[in-house]
């Protein structure tokens, strides 16, 4: 479907035109007809389907044909999403459909001082996103209303969920006003999933696309058996290969992926990593360097890339197999957004076996394996006792993850959840 198709306006269609879009993603297609008739949305749909223009043009569309131009402006739509990257690409997208409007938006996320934020809203803005604790610190302190929210839209509410938020958006919930319209986003739709949308949804309409069990047909996937010691040397012969320019690269750990990033510029490639214990502006100019060829190798732990929205994005490596099946898709999801074509490249050593079965299973599919390695697997896979103690150990640190997790939502909720780290 083309996106002249959809009824929108001029002013909407004039700037998808400069930003290079013409036919619309199947949720696209799907949620934004269902939207511009006040309809309250549940979206299923993973990373790299559109679904941001899914929900921003809706509401530019509705907000620029009632926009208020006396008086400062009041925030009437309010998006609500887990990470300051994915915020930030958000408000990016939102400045970008609404330029030739009169619309204002901003975005609010922790880590950074809050004085620029705060000047920016005290001028007025149409348009909020924001990440749940600057948002609620923010509204402590008086900065911000939401009395007069007439759209509200949740999105990634399961990563929202898996970052102990669930607590912020109950809350805000409850504050926002009952007469509204609610666009819930979510890659799954676990039992809390649909628990929580029943309390933010009326009536809504289903839109699904790309269900997270399956990858995009556009990624090409390939899989390299290796071993752990020969990782590091692996990693090196596949980026001698120069079609590889722009590289995002995943590691489990924060470790690891400084780990990484210093050995490959040891091999003279440009690399940078993105993650939690990195300040918002070393984390902001990595991405920019990414984005603008500076640097040939972002590498990322899961939630720091969850945010990461780049268009031409082609090569993404998994150094290392996530033991969530799940993982795996939303990693490669990366690339071959929008329709474009995308290729996954995947390290696995004799420990990850059997993390690479349970991904082949998920996405019922064998992922081909690469036979001209030259570090091939030779390290023993894990005997049944092994593999038994390691599922062992495996829960247990889960379930001590959870306990701390839990504690720490505790202590946070006690203080007034201002210490809570955004």
């Amino acid at each position: 479907m083309k996106f002249e198709d959809l009824k929108l306006s001029a002013p909407v269609l004039r700037a998808l035109k400069e930003k290079g879009y013409t036919t619309a993603t199947p949720i696209q297609s799907k949620a934004i007809p269902l939207a511009l008739e006040k309809n309250d949305i549940l979206g299923i749909a993973q990373t790299g389907t559109g679904k941001t223009a899914a929900f921003a043009i809706p509401i530019i569309e509705h907000l620029s044909n009632n926009n208020d131009t006396i008086g400062k402006k009041k925030i009437k739509a309010l998006v609500l999403t887990p990470t300051r990257e994915l915020a930030i690409q958000i408000e990016e997208n939102f400045t970008e459909f609404s330029k030739h409007t009169s619309l204002k938006n901003t975005v609010i996320f922790g880590g950074v001082n809050q004085h620029s934020q705060v000047k920016i809203l005290n001028q007025g803005v149409d348009i909020l996103i924001a990440t749940p604790g600057r948002l609620v610190d923010l509204m402590n302190q008086g900065f911000i209303s939401l009395k007069n929210i007439e759209y509200f839209i949740l999105d990634e509410a399961d990563r929202m969920l898996d970052m102990g938020f669930v607590h912020e958006v109950k809350k805000l919930v409850q504050i926002i006003p009952k007469q509204r319209q609610s666009l819930f986003f979510s890659a799954t739709m676990p039992k809390n999933i649909v628990e929580l949308s029943n309390t933010i949804l009326k009536n809504p309409k289903k839109v699904e696309v790309s269900p997270v069990s399956s990858t995009a047909n556009t990624i090409q996937q390939f899989m390299y058996m290796t071993n752990k010691s020969t990782k590091k040397d692996l990693l090196n012969h596949i980026l001698k290969d120069a079609l590889l320019d722009q590289v995002l690269l995943f590691s489990k750990t924060k470790h690891g992926a400084d780990r990484i990033v210093k050995n490959l510029k040891k091999e003279n490639i440009t690399a940078a990593a993105i993650h939690g214990d990195k300040a918002q502006n070393q984390r902001q100019r990595a991405l920019t360097n990414f984005k603008n060829g500076s640097i040939r190798v972002l590498v990322a732990t899961d939630i720091a890339a969850r945010g990461i929205d780049i268009d031409q994005l082609k090569y993404v490596i998994n150094y290392d197999i996530p033991n969530i099946s799940e993982t795996y898709v939303h990693r490669i999801g990366r690339s071959g957004r929008a329709g474009k074509s995308g290729i996954a490249i995947s390290m696995c050593e004799a420990e990850e076996n059997a993390f690479l079965k349970d991904i082949e299973k998920l996405i019922k599919k064998k992922i081909p394996v690469i036979t001209e390695n030259p570090f091939p697997q030779t390290d023993k896979p894990m005997t049944a006792a092994e593999k038994k103690e390691f599922e062992k150990e495996k829960q247990r640190r889960k379930q001590e993850f959870f306990a701390k997790r839990r504690e720490s939502q505790g202590n946070t909720r006690n203080s007034g959840g201002r210490n809570k780290k955004r």
